[in-house]
């Protein structure tokens, strides 16, 4: 199999299974049905499905250990309550509704593990324009700071468009790649923006954007030598796949390139 070949059919193989989307949707259908019952007093604006999982870049959980759901709850927050005591609500609603399952902060979500899926639920507020903040992170300033949660999803897919439908495939492999290889390094997020943002021109194979993809990131001074010594060895190995296919020996390359996108 050529390189190409193998990438794409890797590519494919990092879809979520129609099992494992079938899952997702009946945990979401009952993580509405919950919360709806459980801030029956006209607590929430609204709660919703964002992220990853909307765009079709999630990667499924026997790939990655760490998949999950992102998904927002809106509260109306009349009394102006600092986003702690919001991350406290769904705390406490998520040990009334889901009180078999893990429970645990990560600033600034709440994460709730089943057995097949993990949620990251984000306590938002909405001002009286419909826009909407999360808690902060960064800005000393505020405890909140403003968010699109959709936004991104529309430049994903006119970026894939223009691309004849190989962002999303680039994507989930670099993505993947940042798991396996990387430990996390990248935020997945940032990295799907930055895949994105790159490509105005559009290349001929799927290759193409993942080589090139690596071959762009650099690191700073400051970074881990770790992670520096990570990303020189994924450069040179795909040098190393581009002569082999240079000399025509199809093998070795796909043996090269599994080094950095092994099968699962």
């Amino acid at each position: 199999m050529s390189v190409n070949g193998y990438l794409t059919t890797l590519s494919s193989n990092l879809v979520l299974s129609s099992t494992e989307n079938s899952s997702i949707r009946t945990s979401i259908n009952t993580l509405s049905s919950r919360l709806n019952s459980y801030f029956n007093n006209g607590e929430l604006y609204n709660h919703f499905q964002f992220g990853s999982s909307t765009r079709g870049t999630i990667l499924p959980r026997s790939a990655d250990s760490q998949s999950d759901i992102d998904y927002m709850v809106v509260f109306k927050n009349p009394n102006n309550y600092k986003p702690e005591t919001l991350l406290n609500y769904l705390r406490n609603f998520m040990k009334a509704k889901y009180f078999r399952s893990e429970i645990y902060k990560d600033s600034p979500t709440m994460v709730l593990e089943l057995n097949h899926i993990k949620f990251e639920l984000v306590p938002a507020i909405q001002d009286v324009w419909g826009n909407l903040s999360i808690p902060s992170r960064t800005n000393f300033l505020s405890d909140w700071m403003s968010t699109d949660p959709t936004g991104f999803n529309e430049i994903l897919v006119a970026a894939n468009k223009n691309n004849n439908s190989k962002i999303k495939p680039a994507i989930r492999l670099m993505k993947y790649w940042n798991t396996k290889k990387l430990d996390y390094y990248y935020s997945s997020f940032l990295l799907e923006k930055w895949v994105v943002d790159k490509y105005y021109l559009s290349r001929t194979y799927l290759k193409d954007y993942v080589f090139d993809s690596i071959d762009s990131l650099s690191y700073n001074y400051s970074d881990p030598q770790s992670f520096k010594d990570k990303l020189d060895r994924a450069k040179r190995i795909i040098n190393n796949t581009r002569e082999y296919e240079r000399l025509g020996h199809l093998i070795p390359a796909e043996n090269e390139i599994k080094k950095l996108f092994p099968q699962f």
